[in-house]
């Protein structure tokens, strides 16, 4: 009888390889990017941290292939699975992730091309800002590959720039310091991105996220959608990207609260460049929290609270839900009868889950009804794969307040 027992691990292996302990293959077979310290056996002997390592199961079992950083708990991220070649699946994610996007938007002017584990990149973040792209890199071992991620893209897309903002408190725990800067072709600030019938004009300078918030594109068409006529707030409001929206659906008046003053600046500048008058809205300098402290009572027909991630590491959670939830009841205790609250969370360590249950504790704690009419709406250049769903970090709830 033929013996298909799996050959044992050879000896030279475990000199080349990272080698899982018994049992804790079954992650990885489930094509789920990420290895923590505790499910690794050994590393080879001469291992350097952000290097590319063959992964191997107990019984010799080759896995896939990933880069590892010993300095963190999140130890390891699977680049490819299976025997193929690290370089060439990097390629071609790379290529699949274009087309995925181009299949949805065409030459969009803006839109996110590479989205991290969802696209098999872990590490790696891209936004196209016609006629150039932003990058973020979070990691030490896509830190190691950068250079090969910028061949890829400028033999793929012929960027006239490649622009990076690795501005994440995850470098530092990968030993990274923050990182912006040009690092191909040339920039001319400002940008003038369309957007669903607006333009934008986009700084990538000194600016947060990678220049424009991307991931809530959907959720500003659905602003659009609902504010004929109304009075709304664009709590947290940084360049106007829910305000432009509300004034382009016919909003009766907007107000925008943000504590910084350039954000308010840019948001000046967008309304200008779309042609809205300073009379149909008004910029206010202020902490949110702050503005719903001090003010007795929430004239609006809508709502809109996005602030910035409350919870930026695991241990900032309980802290993180305590401030969502007073922002909440803030807004909630003080809107009046028949209106709505579309209220966010980007704090990836603050799930769907928590995230309800905060808006139930902060409703009940404000003695208000409130109904869920809808979920947060996710753009097609975000997607989340069904095998890493730890990519889902943005939440969002539109809310009947009675």
């Amino acid at each position: 009888m033929e013996n298909t027992k799996k050959p044992s691990l050879k000896k030279e292996y475990q000199k080349q390889g990272i080698v899982l302990r018994p049992g804790r293959q079954k992650s990885v077979l489930n094509r789920h990017h990420w290895l923590f310290s505790g499910a690794i056996q050994s590393f080879p002997p001469d291992f350097i941290d952000g290097n590319i390592y063959p992964v191997f199961s107990a019984d010799g079992e080759l896995l896939g292939y990933g880069y590892f950083n010993r300095g963190c708990s999140l130890t390891g991220r699977l680049i490819s699975f299976g025997p193929g070649r690290p370089y060439e699946a990097m390629h071609q994610n790379l290529i699949e992730a274009i087309k995925l996007r181009e299949k949805f938007y065409g030459p969009a002017q803006a839109c996110r091309l590479v989205n991290g584990e969802s696209d098999s990149l872990p590490g790696l973040i891209v936004d196209r800002y016609h006629p150039g792209l932003v990058i973020q890199v979070s990691t030490l071992g896509m830190e190691k590959l950068k250079p090969l991620v910028i061949q890829f893209l400028n033999e793929l897309i012929k960027p006239e720039f490649i622009y990076e903002k690795s501005l994440l408190p995850s470098r530092k725990e990968e030993g990274l310091k923050e990182q912006e800067g040009l690092l191909t072709g040339q920039l001319t600030e400002p940008l003038l991105i369309d957007e669903s019938g607006l333009r934008f004009k986009v700084y990538l300078r000194g600016t947060q996220k990678t220049g424009l918030f991307l991931d809530q594109r959907e959720m500003r068409r659905l602003v659009k959608e609902l504010a004929s006529g109304k009075k709304i707030l664009d709590g947290f409001s940084y360049t106007g990207g829910f305000a432009l929206s509300a004034l382009k659906g016919g909003a009766a008046k907007v107000d925008l609260v943000d504590d910084s003053a350039p954000a308010l600046a840019m948001a000046k500048e967008n309304m200008a460049l779309n042609g809205f008058s300073s009379s149909s809205f008004r910029l206010i300098k202020q902490d949110m929290f702050d503005f719903l402290n001090k003010v007795t009572r929430l004239d609006y027909d809508l709502v809109i609270l996005d602030p910035p991630a409350f919870a930026k590491k695991r241990a900032d959670e309980k802290q993180a839900s305590h401030a969502y939830q007073r922002l909440n009841y803030l807004a909630l205790s003080k809107m009046k009868a028949a209106s709505l609250l579309l209220t966010f969370s980007c704090s990836y360590y603050v799930n769907r889950e928590l995230f309800q249950k905060i808006i139930f504790q902060a409703a009940l704690q404000a003695g208000r009804r409130v109904r869920i009419l809808s979920h947060h709406r996710q753009s097609f250049d975000h997607p989340v794969s069904v095998f890493h769903p730890e990519s889902d970090y943005l939440k969002g709830f539109l809310l009947y307040i009675s």
